[in-house]
């Protein structure tokens, strides 16, 4: 694994590490490498993994679920 383990960092370090992640993800899932994308896929799950244990209760905005998805219809942002 490449990186610090996310059990380790602290809250303000997780949302840098996750920011940085999502950042770069367009960038490689278009041009790295099949070995860079799977890294890539590894750290990203291994750090929404613990932000998801860190917040269990975290808020839901209604129109990122599916209903809320239904509710706005074809073509909804």
């Amino acid at each position: 694994m490449t990186g610090v383990d996310p059990g380790r960092l602290d809250d303000q370090q997780l949302m840098r590490e996750l920011e940085t992640i999502h950042r770069g993800r367009h960038n490689t899932l278009l041009h790295g490498s099949n070995d860079a994308l799977r890294a890539h896929n590894e750290r990203m799950a291994l750090l929404e993994g613990e932000y998801l244990r860190r917040n269990p209760r975290r808020s839901i905005v209604a129109g990122r679920t599916r209903e809320g998805a239904r509710q706005r219809g074809p073509g909804g942002a």
